[in-house]
């Protein structure tokens, strides 16, 4: 889309990746003037795990992209597997008889290419400038936000004006720092570490997530993204890499080298030296509104503490921040009490599930229970249906965190 000269708009997004590109597609389809602010330039790497889960799915479907992203080049996947600490393994169906959900795969793909597919698709809809580095915030006499400041392309300074500003722009997010939100943001964080290999042995139409001894109580992932390239990484709280003496290399290197994997490596091939990052988790609630602004994504800090998943909740996020927005363009009332309306909606729709994910992931630091569970549904066709009814969100999370449910398992 061609620039609009003016500098003037009803809101300014910092940010171009899902939480971005997606808040400018909703913004498009109620008639919100925008512009994205993206400090790099596409098609640009994020390093992630690169799973995009069936709230994503559900997400691309309501923006009527689905059927793009899933000629993408990637893997399509329609199953998860969970390994428990003494290697027992087992697999959850998406297509599973408890998931009513018309949402029957995920998929798994780069995100150099799936956040490229989604900024060009916002990139035809409203204005974007790419290499903007925003450094400032705008306010009037009244300090009032108007409007950001930062170095374009051109790397000369430039204003652009806007009642409503919504931060974007990930765990590292500029605008929090600049609202003194960004120590809050790394509160309750975790770390990872991804890495991409060839030629790994026996990769499927299947996302594995293994939690494994050389890891706990973080877990390995290993996931297909295409062309027999796979994914692999490890994650784990900050705490317990503080406590860990080895580096974050040398815990990926023990998992590969491991018995249990050792043969599957045996003749793959690393594509790159192994990159970290931070996962801001939403296992608390943070501040991410004010006047005039809003906090979406991994700015908002609403990463799955269980899965490490935090596409679905950024796209969420991007929905709710828009219909906000545009509630205070109509009122002309760009105030915190009206911006609280954000923060209200989306811990409705995502605090229930965070709360659960954050008692999940305490699970972990309890091998025996992981044994148990994980190997009983090994060998247990009713408990296999149980937990994927959960992951298809037609059964209640909850249980998994009510001692009830491992008496149920304990008798079946």
């Amino acid at each position: 889309m061609n620039e609009n000269k003016s500098s003037f708009y009803d809101t300014i997004i910092i940010g171009g990746g899902p939480a971005g590109s997606c808040a400018a597609l909703y913004a498009k389809k109620i008639g919100l003037k925008t512009i994205i602010l993206e400090k790099s330039r596409f098609p640009r790497d994020k390093v992630c795990g690169d799973a995009l889960s069936g709230k994503v799915v559900r997400y691309m479907k309501e923006l009527e992209i689905l059927n793009e992203v899933s000629r993408l080049e990637g893997s399509t996947i329609n199953t998860i597997t969970f390994g428990s600490p003494n290697h027992k393994q087992f697999n959850v169906y998406l297509t599973n008889k408890y998931n009513k959900n018309t949402i029957k795969e995920g998929y798994a793909i780069k995100r150099s290419i799936f956040d490229n597919f989604l900024f060009n698709k916002a990139k035809q809809l409203t204005e974007t400038k790419e290499g903007f580095k925003v450094d400032n915030i705008l306010y009037n006499n009244n300090n009032k936000i108007i409007g950001v400041e930062g170095l374009n392309n051109n790397n000369r300074k430039e204003k652009i004006y806007a009642p409503i500003i919504l931060g974007c722009d990930g765990a590292n997010s500029t605008i929090a720092k600049k609202l003194g939100l960004y120590n809050d943001l790394q509160k309750n964080s975790a770390i990872a570490l991804r890495c991409y290999y060839k030629n790994v042995k026996n990769l499927k139409n299947q996302i594995e997530l293994h939690f494994v001894d050389e890891v706990l109580p973080g877990y390995f992932w290993l996931f297909p993204v295409g062309k027999n390239i796979a994914n692999i990484g490890i994650g784990l709280s900050k705490e317990q890499a503080k406590k860990d003496t080895r580096k974050l290399e040398t815990i990926l290197d023990d998992v590969i080298n491991s018995s249990f994997f050792r043969e599957r490596f045996k003749d793959s091939k690393k594509l790159e030296s192994p990159k970290g990052w931070t996962l801001p988790l939403g296992r608390v609630k943070r501040i991410n509104y004010g006047d005039s602004f809003m906090l979406l994504g991994d700015a908002a800090g609403l990463i799955d503490p269980f899965t490490g998943e935090g596409i679905g909740n950024a796209m969420a996020s991007a929905k709710f921040a828009i219909k906000i927005a545009h509630k205070c363009l109509k009122k002309n009332d760009f105030s915190s009490k009206l911006t609280s309306e954000y923060n209200k909606i989306l811990w409705e729709e995502l605090g229930s599930e965070l709360k659960t994910s954050s008692k999940l992931q305490n699970l972990a630091n309890y091998r025996v229970l992981l044994n148990f569970v994980m190997g009983k549904a090994s060998s247990n066709k009713n408990v296999q249906d149980i937990i994927s009814g959960m992951l298809a969100r037609e059964i209640p999370k909850e249980r998994l965190t009510n001692p009830l449910f491992y008496l149920k398992i304990l008798l079946s």
